[in-house]
């Protein structure tokens, strides 16, 4: 069995889902799974189907090059096709924080994330033993203003040698440079409360407190140039009160912060995700 996934987007006009569909039949495949969406103000069309293929004869390779000739070119696609065999393969930066790095880890560990984890980088060695627990292999590349440029080549090598495909930062505490994110424009997922641009700083915690804030929050998006400003892929709320101290609101942030990056590693490495203008559309 053969299960590839599509993701199209073009520009909007007639006849494009039944191409598609029709397509995929007279090439043996079963559609198990299909969402599109329109934008109307920019009159753009996105699409994200599923479908499998049972012939022993069938070609990933082949079936790429039958679809950018009868189709892609056609309608003037933008297109990204990937086969379930093989599985993302995500890279770990981390600092000293160790909740999300946790949760990721033990979700992995049960099996419930669909990627690899080849290695975690960090600017610290203090959450080396976690890694160890889990044997997966652990490197320390320490981060200093003299030292970030060789730093990051020593990071890019390590990622380019395993060809990972995307990267998580886990609380890791340094800004991405442009060569890393130019690597991996839209493959790099940060996670960090929801308080900005209103409480910036090391503890904004203690200045939502001091404000009274009636929510907290948690943000996980793709890294851009324009710090804390990529495009959304998951956030979550939940309310807190007077009665709650400081070291609640902490907690409560914690715990958002370790739903709201498994969720979205979950929906990009499931193909769930479509960039487009800083803005994400997003397939359940």
């Amino acid at each position: 069995m053969n299960k590839i996934t599509i993701l199209i987007h073009c520009t909007d006009r007639s006849n494009i889902i039944a191409s598609i569909t029709s397509f995929i039949a007279n090439k043996g495949g079963n559609i198990v799974y299909v969402d599109q969406y329109v934008d109307r103000e920019q009159n753009i069309f996105f699409m994200r189907l599923e479908s499998e293929f049972v012939s022993e004869d069938f070609s990933t390779e082949d079936f790429k090059l039958m679809f950018k000739t009868d189709l892609a070119d056609t309608f003037d696609m933008k297109w990204r096709m990937y086969s379930s065999e093989k599985k993302p393969k995500m890279a770990l930066f981390i600092s000293k924080y160790d909740h999300c790095l946790y949760d990721i880890l033990g979700r992995y560990n049960s099996g419930e994330l669909n990627l690899e984890i080849p290695f975690i980088i960090s600017n610290h060695t203090d959450l080396k033993p976690i890694a160890d627990s889990f044997n997966i292999p652990f490197y320390h590349i320490p981060v200093t203003k003299a030292t970030k440029q060789e730093a990051e080549d020593k990071q890019l090598a390590l990622l380019q040698e395993h060809n990972i495909d995307f990267i998580v930062l886990a609380r890791y505490m340094q800004i991405v440079s442009d060569k890393l994110i130019s690597n991996y424009s839209n493959k790099i997922i940060n996670i960090h409360h929801s308080f900005l641009p209103a409480f910036v700083g090391a503890k904004p915690y203690h200045s939502a407190y001091k404000r009274g804030v009636k929510i907290i929050g948690a943000t996980s998006h793709y890294v851009t140039e324009e710090l804390d400003a990529g495009p959304i892929i998951e956030q979550d709320v939940t309310r807190v009160s007077h009665a709650h101290k400081i070291t609640d609101l902490i907690t409560k942030g914690r715990d958002l912060e370790k739903v709201v990056l498994a969720n979205a590693i979950k929906l990009h490495a499931n193909r769930k995700v479509m960039v487009h203008n800083n803005k994400t559309i997003i397939f359940t």
